[in-house]
This record gives structure tokens, C-alpha cells and sequence, in this order.
């Protein structure tokens, strides 16, 4: 595996853990490629601008992320990266909390920088 793209790997799921805590839709724009195709754990396929728009608005307010199990295969030039989440939060002023699994495949944008073109949701019951 190259250690360096694991790196820059980690280091963007970082960001995107960062701006997901503070609701930071700037950085989140960044990380997100416009095309996103992202299925939540309800099955419901969720565009970019649809997962923008919850932080924008207050809708979705993440309070606590704690990963662990990461795991990153890095693939050509892409990476895909499932971890477990113990999110705690809420969603519509309801209470979202619960363990879940992420898989996310990151590519390059024609900057160069990474981010995510696809991502799953899973409930760990």
C-alpha cells in the first residue's frame, strides 16, 4: 500500500470529521466532489447539495464522532476507506445517535486534492 496516499488519506477524513463537527459547509464542499452519490443508512440516495444544505440549515448538528476501525485500500489513484462511528447528534431536533459504518471512496479532484465520490451508511446493530 502507498503509506504516502494512506496518509493523505487519513488526513482528509480528518478534515471532513472536523467540518462535520462544526457544521463547516465550506470545507465540506471542498471534500465533496460536486457529483456526490451517497446512500444514508435508510437506503435514501443523498445528492452533495442535499448534505450541504442539512449542515447549512441547522437540520443536521453532529455533536460527537468517534471513529475507530478504520480501514483504507488504496486502489490506482482512489482510496476507499470504511470505518465505525459512534455518532451523537441530532436531525430535525430528534435525537440521531448510533454506532454506524462508513464507506467512503475518495478520489483526486482536478486540483489534486482528495475527495469523496461515493459513500455509504450502515447501521452496526
Amino acid at each position: 500500500m502507498n503509506s504516502t496516499v494512506e496518509s493523505q488519506v487519513v488526513d482528509a477524513e480528518d478534515r471532513l470529521r472536523t467540518a462535520m463537527l462544526s457544521s463547516d459547509v465550506k470545507v465540506l464542499s471542498e471534500l465533496l466532489a460536486p457529483d456526490l452519490i451517497f446512500t444514508n443508512h435508510l437506503g435514501q440516495l443523498q445528492s452533495r447539495e442535499n448534505d450541504l444544505a442539512a449542515y447549512h440549515s441547522g437540520m443536521l448538528k453532529i455533536t460527537q464522532l468517534v471513529p475507530s476501525e478504520q480501514h483504507i485500500l488504496v486502489i490506482h489513484e482512489a482510496a476507499i476507506v470504511s470505518v465505525r462511528v459512534q455518532v451523537t447528534g441530532q436531525y430535525n431536533g430528534a435525537p440521531a445517535n448510533g454506532t454506524f459504518r462508513f464507506t467512503r471512496v475518495w478520489t483526486h479532484s482536478p486540483d489534486k486534492s482528495w475527495q469523496v465520490v461515493a459513500a455509504h451508511s450502515g447501521l452496526v446493530v
